[in-house]
């Protein structure tokens, strides 16, 4: 094992548990606080859960994303010019684009959601979710080169 692997394991690592909080929220949290709370408690629970998962975003899953993912980049040799070039560079590229737009929508979540938005704040959690599936789907695809 290498320090490479270690990188890598902690980019993996760190995008499995954002976009996992993110399905377990939508697919678990939220449908069981929708039959098990009013509406008064549901939205204290909610609000809870999610400054804690915006906590977990800004203070662990982005600097950790960020950090390795340029460190990956750099180690492979990754340049603003190869991310034109067919194959890595190009998915490489969607994937970056991807992921910008998924950190946009979830921020407009939570402005959406603390100003009192919900039709707005459910499209853009919804959005931040697939849009993060989307991300995933093309780091599978980036060639191992």
């Amino acid at each position: 094992m290498t320090w490479w692997t270690v990188v890598r394991f902690a980019h993996v690592l760190s995008a499995a548990l954002w976009v996992g909080g993110q399905l377990t929220v939508s697919l678990v949290v939220l449908p069981l606080a929708r039959r098990l709370l009013d509406g008064e408690r549901r939205a204290g629970v909610m609000r809870a859960v999610g400054r804690r998962f915006g906590l977990f975003t800004g203070a662990v899953f982005l600097p950790v994303q960020l950090g390795t993912g340029v460190a990956l980049a750099w180690r492979k040799g990754v340049t603003w010019a190869s991310l034109a070039e067919p194959g890595y560079g190009r998915i490489l590229a969607a994937k970056l684009v991807l992921f910008c737009a998924v950190m946009a929508a979830a921020g407009l979540h939570g402005w959406a959601t603390g100003g009192g938005r919900p039709a707005l704040a459910r499209a853009m959690a919804v959005t931040a979710l697939v849009g993060s599936a989307g991300v995933v789907l093309l780091a599978a695809a980036l060639p191992a080169t």
